[in-house]
């Protein structure tokens, strides 16, 4: 039920995404509502309307910013349509929360950061939900804390059962690995510096233009060497985990939870199926944390910088798919627009 108070939000893109956020902000988010669903499919605004009742629905983010309806924007499209939403969004001033990537590309990134910048004031939040999982939240104060020593490894697996035909080669890096490269740097508190892929035995239950799974190799600048199993035919549910390798312990997150069941000499265990479980608890607490700091003006979470920085890694890693060896992950230096406060999220 919204109130007087609520932040009113536009919803951009009613896919699967946009749905689950505009289904979320209805019945689970406090202070804020739903008021305008933004999709150029009727069919798709129809359905996602019908979840958000009052809601108005655009075919262009212009039109709902003319009509006076928004105090602020989740973007939800798939990555390419990022940029033509965002800039209209950051010229009107409203909070953003981004889904990933930024942008699918380091130059429209530089252009959105610069827009930001003009603008005078962060707005943006890139949507890497996996900083608000209680799981990666707990491993990374362990780290910090130092109390298992320094760390000095991190091995991670991104498994998924299966991808639809329209799933590409490069896809591994820009729609998945994409996590591991914001993530990775905020447990370990540092920066990425190279890249490299190198191929596994190919899986022969893998669609026919895929060639998986693969295995990612990225260096740190404080010496951490991380290696990502990246695996999208697995067959046997989605599973994302990282084990930290410490001077005096081993960590690990992301095992299956549930019912355990021993029965005829077997134990069971269910796996999560899909993203939208695994992490369901981690976007409730991400878009919430973000209404609440959009109330206060500020953001609570990944920043543009930081949706920049994996732009970087992920050109990176498209490179390195196609080439041998590891490709050097080059940054500018940090606008000092985004050198100051770290928002809690970050």
């Amino acid at each position: 039920m919204s109130t007087i108070a609520d932040l009113r939000v536009g919803v951009v893109g009613a896919g699967q995404m946009g749905a689950d956020h505009i289904a979320r902000l209805t019945n689970t988010i406090a202070g804020a509502s739903v008021s305008a669903i933004i999709e150029p499919d009727a069919g798709r605004a129809a359905a996602a309307a019908a979840l958000a009742p009052g809601a108005q629905t655009f075919t262009r983010i212009e039109d709902a910013i003319s009509a006076g309806v928004l105090d602020a924007v989740i973007i939800a499209t798939p990555g390419q349509f990022h940029e033509p939403v965002l800039l209209p969004a950051l010229e009107a001033g409203l909070p953003i929360l981004c889904e990933k990537p930024l942008t699918q590309d380091p130059e429209s990134s530089w252009r959105v950061l610069e827009a930001e910048q003009k603008g005078g004031k962060q707005l943006i939040q890139v949507g890497f939900m996996r900083r608000f999982d209680a799981q990666y939240r707990r491993l990374r104060e362990l780290i910090t804390s130092g109390t298992a020593g320094e760390l000095l490894m991190l091995r991670a697996v991104h498994r998924n059962p299966s991808v639809p035909d329209s799933y590409t080669q490069e896809m591994l890096i820009t729609d998945s690995v994409v996590h591991e490269f914001d993530v990775v740097p905020w447990l370990a508190g540092a920066t990425i510096t190279s890249v490299e892929v190198k191929y596994a035995k190919r899986n022969a239950l893998s669609p026919d233009h895929l060639r998986e799974p693969v295995l990612v190799l990225f260096e740190l600048d404080n010496g951490v060497l991380v290696d990502v199993e990246m695996n999208v035919s697995v067959q046997f549910g989605y599973q994302v985990a990282t084990e930290a390798v410490f001077q005096k312990g081993v960590a690990r997150i992301g095992q299956p939870e549930g019912l355990q069941l021993w029965q005829d000499a077997k134990f069971q265990i269910d796996e999560h199926q899909s993203f939208k479980t695994r992490f369901k608890q981690a976007y409730d607490v991400e878009v919430q944390d973000w209404v609440d700091a959009a109330k206060q003006g500020t953001i609570a979470g990944p920043s543009a910088w930081d949706g920049y920085k994996v732009a970087v890694a992920c050109a990176a890693g498209v490179q390195a798919l196609k080439t041998s060896g590891p490709v050097p992950v080059e940054l500018p230096e940090i606008p000092a627009f985004y050198a100051g406060a770290v928002p809690v999220g970050a």
